[in-house]
């Protein structure tokens, strides 16, 4: 995690490490908690977990067409481009979560921290979509119009557009209107992990 979060702080800027630094940290106590009498049976945890993967798919779509990654940029003064973006969540991330699958098939302990994580980050964190429109954006705020300019780090981030509800009149974010698609299955596995334990290994049905 400490890893992760530099790396994105280094290319990024602070809200990677707040938002993924947060959610995994949450996601590593719960996994700590859950996993501490050995994995969780496949039947329990995978049928979530690609569920949320799938919404959080579908999600991104809406990210990607309304330029998610230049309007945190604008909104935080962060270096994220659409490059980036696409980099990150559309390629990298479903090589980690086909690996994270076939891990929790194999009950390998490391996938359900990364099943926690993505249940906890992109899945419940989501709702931030709702507060974002509400913040006036670090870069040029009263200025509608899509912007190219260097930001944090020192790059230039071209076609970053402004979302900020008092500007636009619009109460919108890239990625607003499927937030909560990840959201039910999110945190439709989170309780049915926690209400679940009779059935990790080496435990009995518990007795009514």
């Amino acid at each position: 995690m400490i890893l992760a979060m530099w790396f994105g702080y280094r290319n990024i800027g602070l809200p990677p490490v707040v938002i993924v630094g947060g959610s995994g940290v949450a996601g590593l106590l719960f996994w700590i908690r859950t996993y501490r009498c050995g994995p969780i049976e496949p039947a329990v945890i995978l049928p979530p977990f690609l569920l949320t993967v799938a919404c959080l798919e579908a999600h991104m779509i809406e990210e990607y067409f309304a330029g998610f990654g230049p309007a945190m940029s604008r909104l935080f003064d962060i270096s994220w481009s659409e490059q980036s973006f696409l980099l990150i969540f559309t390629f990298i991330g479903p090589i980690l979560y086909t690996l994270t699958a076939l891990g929790l098939f194999w009950r390998v302990p490391f996938a359900g921290f990364l099943a926690w994580f993505i249940f906890i980050g992109p899945g419940l964190a989501e709702f931030t979509h709702f507060i974002f429109p509400l913040l006036p954006p670090a870069v040029d705020p009263h200025n509608l119009a899509p912007i190219t300019a260097v930001v944090g780090g020192g790059r230039i981030i071209a076609n970053m557009p402004n979302y900020y509800v008092s500007v636009t009149g619009r109460y919108y974010f890239p990625g607003l209107y499927t937030a909560i698609l990840p959201m039910i299955p999110g945190i439709y596995g989170i309780v049915k992990i926690l209400r679940a334990p009779s059935h990790r290994p080496g435990r009995e049905p518990s007795q009514q």
